[in-house]
């Protein structure tokens, strides 16, 4: 049993957090490592000192309004700021001083309630601000990015379609969030214009530029996203995150030298970045090059030294060449630096599943759930091992717990396949044609799971026709989404 992930579709259990192959690590999609578990936006806000918007004169207003106040000469400017941020935020005042530097201050106000989860409270404010200041494109990036996590898909497209008329079309950072919204639903044309728009307007915008990339090598467009990368490389310079794209399309094509060099331009854009050094690393473990990976493993480690990816995955790799003492004892130090982390004590329950003892595996992936309930993979990575391990009945309670958490993303339908494919096994099969439909319902572009859904058809099923039948649907599929 393999413990790095094969495929996103694949029964066996998912040891990242959501669906990353950890040799894709981008700042914005693809090839960074984020800095946060699985839920992670994949949204990059970058803040510049944007033109000061004119001051907005103001008649009477109602008490729900925030009013200019003059600071009293017992209190200098920025206290009476402070001081009205306060009772706005913690008295329910919406009163605030219209002065210089008050939106900085209320954005950053907005910031830490969203960080504890308070929405309306920051939406208040954020709306304030763009009342107050409508040019600042700042408050529409929060806020957006602030919908999107309450999944308002819809209302977030409405915040960057007001702020890029409000801005004139001249903050960059607004077109590229809405280009990655845009991306996720799936609007694909409209992304790139979007993500056009953002490099238009700020040529040095390299985060648009990476974005635009992700987009278009997502979509199997490898010469377009080089040409992209190239333009990037023009008009911003050696960026790290470019590099690193380009590097690992150089792995993909299998141009292990080109790789090497573009990897190394990237760390010396950054000798600590992280994210590259591991990349790096896990290139030459594919390479079979063990003793080069296990120094790219201790740079990242020396450049990160909490970074729970690099924990994880160094101790994976070790597990699967054989050494299950070292990979266990990295495992292990890298849970003792991150507690709260849920990924290293389920791949730590796996190799303990293997190498021990299903029963100590059951504690870890108990302790696991309790971390974090909400994490997807470790409800389904302990349903497969109870699968193994003949429980039909608790595995598929845990099948469906994970379901109960999100029924829509790509670890649900990775979780219908795993199940389907054990309903399959123990000779329910008309439960592994809904399971198997149902996931594809999720998502229509796993390749796994349609040549497992034809494969079933033709082997379990005897029906040859019908199972070609399901790939032609599968190429169709492709196409379309292209």
């Amino acid at each position: 049993m393999q413990l790095l992930p094969s495929s996103s579709s694949n029964p066996n259990p998912i040891l990242f957090s959501s669906s990353q192959n950890p040799i894709h690590l981008s700042k914005s999609t693809l090839h960074l490592i984020p800095h946060c578990s699985s839920a992670h936006s994949t949204t990059t806000v970058f803040f510049t000192n944007e033109r000061a918007p004119k001051r907005q004169h103001h008649v009477s207003s109602p008490e729900s309004v925030l009013v200019a106040r003059r600071p009293e000469s017992a209190v200098s400017a920025g206290d009476e700021d402070s001081l009205n941020l306060r009772a706005m935020i913690n008295a329910g005042t919406p009163k605030i001083t219209v002065k210089s530097g008050s939106s900085s201050q209320a954005l950053y106000k907005a910031k830490v309630l969203i960080r504890s989860n308070r929405f309306a409270e920051a939406e208040e404010i954020l709306q304030k601000c763009i009342f107050y200041w409508p040019e600042d494109g700042r408050a529409y990036v929060v806020l957006g990015k602030t919908l999107i996590k309450q999944s308002k898909t819809m209302e977030a497209r409405l915040v960057y379609e007001k702020g890029s008329q409000a801005t004139h079309g001249k903050n960059p950072f607004i077109w590229r969030c809405w280009a990655v919204l845009e991306k996720t639903l799936g609007n694909i044309r409209r992304a790139r214009e979007l993500f056009e728009a953002a490099t238009v307007v700020d040529k040095r915008h390299i985060a648009a530029w990476h974005g635009w990339a992700d987009l278009e090598l997502k979509q199997g467009n490898i010469r377009k996203a080089r040409c992209i990368l190239a333009r990037a490389l023009k008009f911003c310079g050696g960026n790290e995150y470019v590099y690193q794209t380009l590097a690992l399309l150089e792995v993909k094509a299998n141009r292990i030298e080109q790789a090497r060099y573009l990897f190394g331009q990237a760390t010396k854009c950054n000798p600590r970045s992280c994210g590259s050094w591991l990349a790096w690393a896990q290139m030459e473990m594919q390479q079979k090059n063990n003793r080069a990976a296990r120094q790219l493993f201790e740079k990242a480690i020396q450049s990160s030294p909490k970074n729970r990816f690099a924990w994880h995955v160094w101790g994976v790799f070790e597990a699967n060449v054989g050494n299950v003492d070292k990979g266990r004892k990295l495992l292990k130090i890298g849970h003792e630096l991150n507690p709260r982390d849920p990924v290293l004590l389920q791949s730590l329950a796996l190799l303990e599943y293997k190498h021990s003892t299903a029963n100590f595996a059951r504690v870890l992936f108990r302790r696991a759930s309790e971390i974090d309930p909400s994490h997807q993979p470790v409800w389904m990575a302990w349903g497969w091992m109870e699968w193994k391990e003949g429980n039909i009945a608790t595995a598929r309670e845990l099948y469906q717990k994970a379901l109960s958490i999100n029924s829509s993303s790509d670890t649900a339908a990775r979780c219908l396949q795993a199940w389907g494919v054990l309903e399959q096994r123990i000779g329910n099969l008309s439960a592994a044609r809904i399971l198997f439909r149902s996931s594809l319902n999720i998502n229509s572009q796993s390749f796994i799971t349609w040549m497992t859904w034809a494969a079933f058809e033709e082997e379990d099923q005897e029906n040859s026709v019908r199972a070609e039948e399901i790939r032609n649907l599968y190429f169709q599929q492709v196409s379309n989404h292209n």
